[in-house]
């Protein structure tokens, strides 16, 4: 399990939410023993930027189509549905990993 997952952490303004969302999924996954890379960007920048990434967080709404797992954590900011949140960024990084 050498390998780095590559995170793209995406709010509306690619500065506030985003730096606490990347701060808490950094926290999560070195808790959870996944080696990751988080990287934060604004909503916009998704299209462009998802081929270099391995799964796509959103601190809000994001409604076109993405190639790339997508996982809502607006939950780790708002602390509403925090834990099930946690789970699914762990099940998903590690399905990635394999």
């Amino acid at each position: 399990m050498a390998r780095e997952l590559n995170i793209l952490v995406a709010c509306g303004s690619g500065v506030a939410t985003s730096t606490v969302a990347q701060e808490a999924v950094k926290n999560i996954c070195q808790e959870a023993g996944i080696p990751v890379k988080v990287y934060k960007c604004t909503m916009s920048e998704i299209q462009a930027k998802q081929d270099d990434v391995d799964v796509i967080m959103v601190t809000t709404n994001y409604r076109k189509p993405v190639k790339k797992p997508l996982i809502k954590v607006f939950g780790l900011i708002s602390g509403i549905g925090e834990d099930k949140i946690k789970a699914d960024i762990i099940k998903t990084c590690k399905e990635l990993l394999g």
